[in-house]
C-alpha cells in the first residue's frame, strides 16, 4: 500500500477523524488485520488562525508547503490537507511537493456527481462560503450549481465552527441551528449538502435531517484509503 501524508492539526478534532476514517475505509477494503500506512504532520492551529482572520494567505502557503516537503521526505507517496479552508493555498502546497496531492474539493465534487446532483448547498467557514477558491473550483472543473447561505446565517455557521468544534464542543442548539440553514438551502435549490468544513460531521450526521449530506471530511478520507490501496 502507499504511504498517505496527511496535514492536520486545523483543528485536531477533525484529524482524529481523518485517522479513524481512512484506517477503517482501508479495513473495509482489504480485510483482515490490514490498517493505513501514515504519516502525519500536525501543525498547531492557534499559529494558522490569526494569519486566516489577517488574510496572510501567502505565510499560510509556506507553513503548509513546507509541512508537505517534510511529508514527502518522510516518505508519503500522496499529501491531504486535512481542512476545506486551507485548500485555497492549494496550488501553492501541490507546486511545492513532486508527489499527488488529493484535493478535496475535486473528490467530493466526484461524490457528488456519482450520487447524480448538479446543485450544491456549501456549508464551511465563511472563507470557504464567500471567497471564490472552493465554489469557482466545483463550478468551473465539474459543472456545479453551488448554493451558499445569506450572510446571517454564514456568519452562525462560521461561529459555531471556531467558537464550538475547533474547541471540541458539540452543543444541541448549534446542530438545531445547522439543520435549519441545511434545510433552508434546500429550498433554495439544492439536491445535497456539502459539509465543507472538516469539523462539521462532528455536530451535523445524515441522522439529523433528511436533506441529502456529504461529509467532506469521510469522502477524502475514503478516497485517501482507496489511492493507498490501488497504488
Amino acid at each position: 500500500m502507499a504511504k498517505i501524508g496527511l496535514i492536520g492539526g486545523m483543528s485536531w478534532e477533525s484529524t482524529a477523524t481523518y485517522y479513524q476514517a481512512i484506517n477503517r475505509h482501508v479495513r473495509e477494503l482489504r480485510g483482515g488485520l490490514h490498517s493505513a500506512e501514515l504519516v502525519l504532520e500536525s501543525l498547531d492551529f492557534s499559529r494558522i488562525e490569526p494569519l486566516q482572520r489577517r488574510g496572510a494567505w501567502q505565510e499560510c502557503a509556506s507553513i503548509l508547503s513546507d509541512a508537505a516537503v517534510r511529508l514527502e521526505a518522510a516518505g508519503a507517496e500522496a499529501v491531504l490537507l486535512c481542512t476545506n479552508t486551507m485548500h485555497k493555498v492549494a496550488d501553492e502546497i501541490e507546486a511545492s511537493i513532486s508527489i499527488p496531492f488529493l484535493h478535496i474539493a475535486d473528490v467530493t465534487a466526484e461524490e457528488v456527481l456519482r450520487r447524480g446532483a448538479s446543485c450544491v448547498g456549501l456549508l464551511g467557514t465563511r472563507f470557504t462560503m464567500e471567497e471564490a477558491f472552493y465554489r469557482e473550483r466545483l463550478r468551473e472543473r465539474f459543472g456545479l450549481q453551488v448554493v451558499c447561505p445569506c450572510s446571517e446565517d454564514q456568519a452562525i455557521v462560521h461561529s459555531i465552527i471556531y467558537d464550538e468544534l475547533c474547541v471540541g464542543e458539540v452543543l444541541h442548539a448549534s446542530r438545531q441551528e445547522y439543520v435549519r440553514i441545511i434545510e433552508r438551502l434546500q429550498d433554495e435549490g439544492a439536491e445535497a449538502v456539502l459539509l465543507a468544513c472538516t469539523e462539521i460531521g462532528l455536530l451535523v450526521t445524515q441522522a439529523d435531517t433528511k436533506v441529502a449530506l456529504i461529509d467532506t471530511t469521510i469522502v477524502h478520507a475514503q478516497a485517501a484509503a482507496r489511492f493507498s490501496v490501488e497504488s
